[in-house]
């Protein structure tokens, strides 16, 4: 059986595999350019990046399975950045408040002789109103600080969401469902 390389240095994806028994044989984030490209959708981006993180590592490892992924939130077409500041995380909080917007995450499954095996899932999300108290925690709470959108589910910020309509993991950074189902698709089985 090929070795299973994760191209990502997310611990919430390795935390998400360990959930279902998926245990990768290496870890290899990938460096690509995550940059949207001109009038890029959300959806159709997520896919890009996960795809080109796992064609990244597989040139490395040809003999592997490589797993890549990647998480959007989109607000209408528009991407939401990784926050990396207070004041970028703040206009996130402030734009998805008492509204629902989407969260894409792309898998792709890079395998041996080229093969690519892919998913893209969908998730609606709605947040209840925040007040300029409950953006002002929660941007002191630093969980904001490198996740797309501006927040993680799997945090304080749960409690400030009303529904989910869709993949609760997915939103969190990995869709497990659609992930095993590409691993078997493969061959791949737990040791």
């Amino acid at each position: 059986m090929p070795r299973l390389i994760l191209a990502s240095q997310s611990p919430r994806r390795r935390d998400l595999l360990a959930m279902i028994g998926v245990v990768p044989d290496s870890i290899e984030p990938a460096n690509i350019d995550e940059t949207p490209m001109q009038g890029e959708l959300p959806g159709p981006h997520a896919a890009r990046l996960a795809r080109g993180k796992a064609m990244a590592v597989s040139v490395t490892a040809p003999e592997a399975l490589v797993l890549g992924s990647d998480t959007v939130v989109g607000v209408g077409r528009r991407i939401l950045p990784k926050t990396e500041d207070a004041a970028t995380a703040r206009e996130c909080l402030e734009l998805i408040s008492g509204r629902s917007h989407r969260v894409y995450t792309g898998v792709c499954l890079a395998g041996p002789e080229g093969r690519l095996a892919e998913r893209l899932v969908e998730t609606r999300v709605k947040v209840r109103n925040l007040s300029a108290q409950d953006i002002d925690a929660y941007i002191a709470s630093g969980e904001w600080d490198g996740k797309a959108g501006g927040y993680g589910i799997q945090g304080a910020f749960a409690a400030h969401v009303v529904s989910i309509i869709g993949s609760h993991p997915s939103v969190v950074g990995l869709p497990l469902y659609e992930t095993l189902n590409l691993l078997r698709g493969a061959g791949w089985k737990a040791a």
